[in-house]
């Protein structure tokens, strides 16, 4: 097959585009035939090297950890899916990813693909969405009636929060470009900060909750926002504990893992027009190291496609 790796880490220089072989697949997974891949930032930063300490990929490695295809074949053990199955999925991200014409997926970790978009779209779902339905509600508990910050909401992840926050009752204010306020507006934010013209800190009344996307500075700011016994949950890098002891708070470091029975929930609330994925960008995979420049630049709405199949 198809597939793009990596030899070495480093620049977006290292992707090629070769031939690979097909994986086999174990008892329990599902060989998916890849219709689209979506790119990720954790696809980068894996690429250069940054989570070695962290993940312990073998070399040659295939990137990509987003998924929507159709099943091509199932393990012995496999009785939920069958080939000729629409599927989407955030695959381990341990294994061997879906730059590739097919991967290889613990059946747990696969989903039936929402039926009311195509697979491009669908692609861009899986691990954006869930780490903003991990992010919410299963670490930050938000409910109905409250109030959350998102950081980068017009970002891959950020647009999918504002839209399952939005579904959940919450009153989202989201940082964005004045470029993106209409946008982010009509996903549902109520209040959306230009940040770059205004600190969000000085003009924000507290939240219960901040979703930080950003890190660095923009984590540090966002302690004098959250209302006291509120939480700061990030996906980026894990809040100082003794920070929001300090600020009177609750923090939270949100690393996802694959979970097939979220991506179904999301995936009804897709076909019931309640969250739409926003994909900007759409790429053949031999074009993989502009979808990664794109990526790194950090300014594109929604997500970054790479379609592998027509």
């Amino acid at each position: 097959m198809k597939a793009v790796r990596i030899h070495t880490y480093g620049g977006s220089e290292v992707l090629s585009y070769e031939d690979a072989p097909r994986p086999e697949i174990a008892d329990d997974d599902v060989l998916i035939q890849v219709y689209a891949a979506a790119v990720n930032p954790v696809d980068w930063k894996i690429r250069e090297g940054y989570l070695q300490g962290f993940l312990h990929h073998q070399l040659p490695l295939i990137l990509g950890w987003d998924v929507s295809g159709v099943v091509e074949a199932v393990g012995a053990k496999v009785t939920t899916f069958n080939p000729g199955d629409h599927v989407y999925s955030r695959p381990n991200i341990e294994r061997d990813g879906t730059y590739a014409e097919y991967v290889a997926v613990k059946a747990s970790e696969v989903a039936f693909k929402p039926t009311s978009i195509d697979h491009v779209h669908a692609a861009a779902v899986p691990l954006a969405a869930i780490t903003a339905w991990h992010a919410l509600f299963e670490t930050a508990q938000l409910t109905a009636g409250q109030r959350v910050l998102i950081h980068a909401a017009a970002g891959g992840v950020g647009t999918y929060a504002v839209q399952l926050a939005r579904w959940k009752g919450a009153e989202v204010i989201g940082t964005g470009s004045a470029r993106n306020r209409d946008f982010l507006m009509q996903l549902g934010a109520t209040e959306v900060v230009d940040y770059q013209t205004t600190a969000f800190e000085t003009v924000v009344d507290p939240v219960d909750v901040v979703f930080d996307t950003m890190g660095g500075e923009v984590q540090a700011r966002s302690w004098q926002v959250v209302k006291p016994g509120g939480m700061l949950v990030s996906v980026v890098t894990p809040p100082p504990e003794e920070t929001a002891a300090a600020h009177n708070c609750r923090s939270a470091f949100v690393f996802i893992q694959p979970r097939g029975d979220w991506l179904t929930a999301i995936a009804q609330l897709i076909d019931a027009g309640q969250v739409t994925p926003i994909v900007e960008v759409v790429l053949p995979l031999s074009q993989v190291a502009e979808a990664h420049h794109l990526s790194q630049n950090g300014h594109t709405r929604g997500k970054i496609v790479l379609q592998v199949k027509a």
